[in-house]
């Protein structure tokens, strides 16, 4: 069984930068995708970025493309979310998620919650002045 934890979260200034943490255990993480989703009070869960088994593929959404950045190391079972020039509607609970490779692929236009299966707890990122 997959495990993730995410970690990297707080609180930031508006234009400021974070990096979120996801760390895999109990299982290999090579074969999986995995995508960074976000949900805001409110809000339903949404899709930010994804990464393909390899690091080979991305995906980002059009409201983070240009300011995050996802990247993965297999051998340390890690992967990342580089987000910088942040913005207060950035504000949300982070969570990722491990999915079949398939999912965050060219034949996928958006990156949907619900066809990822191993899910972490989440981290609240807050962006206010």
């Amino acid at each position: 069984q997959l495990q993730l934890v995410e970690s990297g979260g707080g609180l930031v200034q508006p234009g400021g930068s974070l990096r979120l943490s996801c760390a895999a255990s109990g299982s290999t993480l090579d074969y999986y995708a995995v995508g960074w989703f976000r949900q805001a009070p409110g809000k339903e869960r949404e899709g930010v970025s994804c990464i393909s088994s390899s690091g080979g593929s991305t995906k980002y959404a059009d409201s983070v493309k240009g300011r995050f950045t996802i990247s993965r190391d297999n051998v340390k079972k890690m992967v990342y979310l580089q987000m910088n020039d942040l913005k207060p509607e950035d504000t949300a609970v982070y969570y990722c998620a491990a999915g079949p490779n398939y999912f965050c692929s060219d034949y996928m236009s958006t990156i949907r919650p619900n066809d990822y299966i191993y899910w972490g707890q989440g981290t609240q990122v807050t962006v206010s002045s």
